[in-house]
């Protein structure tokens, strides 16, 4: 939505410069949204402000419950046999399953009934000796087909579901400190997305101040170089009546010529200068404009005495380093949660077939089953966890004395471009000053000229030093509007 509206200004903005001729005219505040809006750099910090967000949110989800579900299906060809088909019955003989699922009973040779069946052999009590001993064999087959198909269990269609519930309960503080990391990434993501703002707003700052800079140079240039022609058809003319020599014409023609190479140099340096300002806004290099001046002497006073210690903590530099400095010490307290207990909390909701509800059965009429549990892990020997957490302990005195050294930079360097803003005003009276004279020499000179006093040499020094004065004027406010910037940015206030 700020995008949008961030837009639709701009393109307002653009529909309503004012031109000159068919040459856009842009203002500051224009360049600032031209170059927030084509700016690569910008468009991703936005993204790595949004990824630390989002990571911060999931740090703190980490400690809500976590709830998942899961299931399986497997076919098997054959089913599980938990008795095999052949069983010993102790020196009876072999019960025996074949492959159609009919039992069958082996006597064993050293069975009494067999040892029976033997020695009477071939006696009347030979019959009867193998009817009893054929009925219990197919007793105890029976029986063992019993067991076998009970202790079979039908696993071709094996299925198994589950949901169950997490909750951590006590891990040595480590979801705490991770959150308060993701959280201090997230400022940090933030800190570097307005320093990157910053940034980008003083070089358009620098390159559109560049740009007046050289318009007004150029002006000047013409200006001097119409001076300077003026002075040449006058000398022209004096030099046919008789009252300037052709030596006097042929010095005012070398200076014209100088004046020639000069208004050239000042278009060359206009048009890089326009294209350095539109590679900084992300404009076409080709396109004309100019830019609006008005704001050239609106230039923040500098204080004859600033307490910076109460502007360094706006600082991005500052509220990085402090950043960085929690994070540390969150890192430490992480690393000491490895030697501390973790408890962890679950409950399930378990469904499977075959089911063991009354038997083991493949019959899906099963009902689930809840279970319920703690785990609780206590570290004894870590040696290592111990040397992480110490290295940890001085990283983040590392942290520390970082921090309080970037506070003392920042303070002198708040100091040091208050003092130079300060130089600046200075140079801008003295220039202004300079100025006021030369032109005061200047139509005095001229004066002189026409009424036969002075020569054309002596003009044309009044009209160098006129355009030194005013160059001078144009160089101290545009290093002013550049230090204004700056100051600005280093309190904290763009």
């Amino acid at each position: 939505m700020y995008k949008k509206l961030l837009f639709i200004a701009s393109l307002l903005a653009f529909t309503m410069s004012v031109k000159a001729g068919d040459t856009l005219r842009y203002t500051l505040d224009q360049c600032h949204e031209f170059a927030l809006q084509n700016s690569a750099t910008a468009r991703l910090q936005s993204e790595e402000v949004l990824a630390a967000k989002y990571s911060r949110q999931a740090a703190l989800a980490a400690m809500f419950p976590r709830v998942s579900a899961n299931g399986g299906y497997m076919w098997n060809s054959r089913k599980a046999h938990l008795v095999g088909d052949e069983q010993s019955v102790g020196s009876l003989g072999t019960a025996r399953i074949d492959k159609d699922g009919n039992p069958s009973f082996d006597w064993s040779s050293d069975s009494w009934l067999s040892q029976q069946a033997a020695q009477w052999a071939g006696t009347i009590l030979e019959w009867p000796i193998q009817f009893i001993q054929g009925g219990i064999g197919n007793v105890i087959g029976g029986g063992y087909q019993k067991l076998y198909n009970a202790l079979t269990v039908d696993v071709q269609h094996v299925a198994v579901a589950q949901v169950g519930i997490t909750q951590p309960i006590y891990l040595g503080g480590r979801l705490t400190q991770m959150y308060k990391i993701a959280k201090s990434a997230e400022k940090i993501a933030n800190i570097r997305s307005t320093a990157t703002h910053d940034d980008l707003i003083y070089k358009v700052d620098e390159a559109y101040w560049r740009m007046v800079s050289v318009a007004h140079k150029k002006e000047l240039a013409d200006q001097y170089h119409s001076l300077l022609c003026q002075l040449e058809s006058d000398v022209t003319e004096a030099v046919k009546e008789g009252m300037a020599t052709q030596s006097d014409l042929m010095k005012v023609m070398a200076k014209r010529g100088e004046a020639d190479v000069k208004k050239l140099q000042a278009e060359n340096g206009l048009t890089l200068s326009r294209m350095a300002l539109a590679q900084v806004c992300g404009l076409s290099l080709g396109e004309l404009f100019t830019v609006d001046d008005s704001g050239l002497n609106n230039t923040m006073l500098a204080a004859d005495y600033i307490d910076a210690g109460m502007y360094v903590d706006r600082r991005s530099e500052m509220q990085l380093m402090e950043e960085i400095e929690k994070m540390a010490k969150s890192s430490a307290k992480l690393a000491s949660a490895g030697l501390q207990p973790n408890i962890l909390a679950s409950a399930n909701y378990i469904y499977t077939n075959p089911n063991a509800e009354n038997g083991l059965k493949s019959d899906w009429k099963g009902h689930g089953f809840f279970s319920a549990g703690v785990v609780v892990n206590v570290p004894i020997a870590h040696a290592d966890a111990i040397l992480r957490y110490k290295a940890a302990k001085h990283a983040a005195k590392v942290a520390t004395l970082k921090a309080e050294e970037t506070r003392e930079l920042l303070t002198l360097q708040i100091t040091q471009a208050n003092q130079k803003l300060m130089e600046a005003q200075q140079k801008i009276a003295m220039a202004r000053l300079n100025q006021r004279n030369a032109e005061e020499v200047l139509r005095m000179a001229r004066e002189s000229y026409d009424a036969g006093m002075v020569t054309a040499s002596e003009l044309m020094a009044a009209q160098t030093a006129w355009l030194s004065a005013a160059s001078e004027v144009v160089d101290a406010e545009t290093e002013a509007k550049t230090l204004d910037t700056q100051m600005r940015k280093y309190l904290g206030q763009l």
